[in-house]
């Protein structure tokens, strides 16, 4: 079924992020038919400054059939950028079905060709235990999700997934929120807000010591995706964080940790001299691409053999001087 993309792009490091995505986008998938949509938030009392892209890298992302959207922030902002992505959907057409990704994500195959459910909304399953947070006198997994489920009437249990002990956090409707997908953006986008405003505003009193900066989509996203009859993702959509798309959130992670295939993909797409201008503009994408400083980071890791915990991994880059963000 064709479908709609969406992205945020926005000044600073997200607009070069966002010009990466479709680059990779037409590179790797030539032949997406859908609309791509890169929703720009707009100056206004919830911003402390100019959030929109420079003309240059609005002209390049044009150049790409690109469509770039206005929005106008009602509920987040500057206070909560990760709110881009709930509010950024009124820019995408109703009752179209459409796939969301993070900006810094890296298109390394066709994903046109990936057979969704959009009737079925679901989200990428490439997540930790982040969130809810374990503490001294927490009330456990199980108290935490079931309040917020309760609080919009939602079957808990349903949720659940039974292959998974008690207190046990894959137990729990549990998402990363670097891509997800449904029939109705509007539909969706309006749940969304109202989910994610109404626990930032009134929260059940089960979350009293549990933060929500930056987890609060997190938090809200199982919620909508159950309450629209959703849920995990089938293994048709295992090219999303696999072959097809790689959410690398930092290009020094990239290096560190993409595959082969991966870190091939990038640099074939900063190549051409129409990216490369534009991309050289931030100091991270020059040095790690352009001066060679990612191939000096995977040099210290061996990829199949990488630290089990990321913070390990971002340790050794930052000892070496490599981390640039």
């Amino acid at each position: 079924m064709p479908f709609n993309i969406m992205i945020v792009g926005q000044a600073g490091r997200l607009q070069y992020e966002a010009l990466l995505f479709i680059a990779s986008l037409r590179t790797k998938a030539p032949g997406f038919a859908g609309r791509v949509i890169v929703a720009e938030p707009q100056p206004g009392p919830r911003w402390d400054h100019d959030p929109r892209m420079t003309p240059d890298i609005k002209a390049a992302l044009a150049a790409m059939d690109a469509e770039v959207q206005p929005f106008t922030n009602t509920h987040f902002g500057q206070s909560y950028p990760h709110g881009n992505k709930i509010e950024g959907l009124a820019t995408l057409p109703a009752d179209e079905p459409f796939v969301f990704f993070d900006s810094d994500t890296l298109i390394t195959g066709d994903i046109g060709n990936l057979a969704f459910d959009f009737d079925r909304p679901s989200a990428s399953m490439n997540r930790t235990a982040t969130w809810p947070v374990e503490e001294l006198y927490w009330p456990g997994y199980a108290t935490i999700w079931k309040s917020l489920y309760d609080k919009f009437g939602l079957d808990f249990a349903s949720s659940l997934d039974l292959s998974e002990p008690d207190e046990y956090w894959k137990r729990y409707l549990y998402f990363n929120a670097g891509w997800f997908f449904g029939a109705d953006p509007a539909a969706f986008g309006q749940r969304f807000a109202d989910y994610a405003v109404a626990i930032r505003d009134n929260a059940p009193p089960e979350l009293v010591i549990q933060p929500l900066d930056p987890w609060l989509d997190q938090v809200a996203l199982p919620l909508v995706i159950h309450a629209m009859g959703g849920g995990r993702p089938g293994p048709e959509l295992d090219g999303l964080d696999g072959g097809l798309s790689y959410h690398y959130r930092f290009l020094p992670l990239l290096y560190a940790c993409g595959t082969d295939a991966q870190v091939a993909t990038l640099e074939e797409v900063c190549a051409p001299n129409k990216v490369k201008k534009l991309l050289k503009q931030h100091d991270p994408f020059k040095r790690m691409v352009y001066q060679g400083q990612g191939q000096k980071v995977r040099a210290l890791f061996d990829q199949n053999n990488l630290p089990h915990r990321e913070q390990a991994i971002r340790n050794r880059i930052k000892a070496a001087g490599f981390w640039k963000r």
